[in-house]
């Protein structure tokens, strides 16, 4: 039966007056026993979700033997983010957690080049808190590179025992203090190249020291933290750390990388949890697209 045809004066089989639907331009009526559904409601029937049996896939039968299928998106698909779209919201991203977190900084207690370079290289695999316990009696002990390279062995290892994987780290320690002493005149080299090539040190650690210690501004820290919340953010699709960081370069400028990095990190800790992110109580919630997220 066509729709709104053959039912006199408008009304259904049971005499109730019809209500009016828009199809296209024309304004038709239809039997109110007709299911009416939009996109979302036909995507979360084949995923077998609540909201009603799933019909043929051109349409469903109302009780009166009529096969009717109207969708009705409810909006219009987004279009494609620019590039430059992305680089000004991650910079509306940075103006709010800046604003969410005015203290964040560096959690590796510090106050040289060195003892920046041995917290960072004790915390992979561990905790900044944990970090934190065990470097105030090593700093007091290992005054220079050299007496790090000088550590008799076992001993070292006992001393930073409690971060994990601690003979690897105690072998990288004794070899990076050996190469400061022995090629940088017992100073912690500031440039990218140099810090890679000390032992136990790769990109992370290396724009760590060189973003927190010298004030170089040049990569973009990424741990954990960062890179679940630039892949939540849209500002990345990748899981590579190195790939993450290229991308995050490009659309971050130098003077804010560093302390971008930082704010992703505490806000990471704070709200955006790994499983259950805090999203109504997110400063960033408008400017999120929360990839990967579940929405209850």
């Amino acid at each position: 039966m066509p729709l709104g045809a053959d039912l006199p004066n408008g009304r259904s089989h049971a005499g109730e007056a019809l209500p009016e639907v828009a199809v296209g331009e024309n304004v038709v009526r239809v039997d109110s026993a007709v299911q009416i559904r939009s996109v979302q409601d036909r995507q979360r029937e084949r995923r077998g979700a609540p909201g009603g049996e799933v019909e043929e896939e051109r349409g469903g039968q109302s009780p009166h033997g009529q096969i009717l299928h109207i969708e009705c998106p409810t909006m219009a698909k987004k279009p494609r983010e620019t590039f430059e779209e992305k680089k000004r919201r991650a910079s509306a991203v940075y103006r709010r957690l800046k604003a969410a977190y005015p203290d964040a900084k560096c959690a590796l207690d510090h106050r040289t080049p060195l003892e920046l370079l041995v917290a960072t290289i004790l915390s992979a695999q561990s905790t900044d808190k944990m970090v934190n316990t065990v470097t105030p009696a090593l700093f007091k002990k290992y005054k220079t590179a050299a007496d790090y390279a000088r550590s008799p062995r076992g001993v070292l290892e006992r001393e930073i025992h409690s971060t994990g994987f601690f003979n690897s780290k105690a072998k990288n320690l004794r070899a990076a203090g050996a190469a400061i002493a022995a090629e940088h005149g017992g100073r912690v080299p500031d440039t990218m190249e140099a810090l890679t090539a000390l032992p136990g040190v790769g990109r992370k650690t290396a724009n760590v020291v060189l973003g927190n210690a010298f004030g170089k501004d040049e990569g973009f820290v990424v741990d954990t933290h960062v890179a679940r919340l630039s892949r939540r953010l849209g500002f990345t699709r990748e899981a590579d750390p190195v790939k993450i960081e290229r991308d995050l370069i490009a659309l971050v400028p130098k003077g804010r990388r560093t302390l971008f990095a930082h704010l992703l990190i505490w806000h990471g800790r704070a709200i955006c949890a790994a499983r259950k992110p805090l999203c109504g109580e997110c400063p960033v919630e408008p400017l999120c697209p929360k990839v990967g997220v579940r929405i209850a």
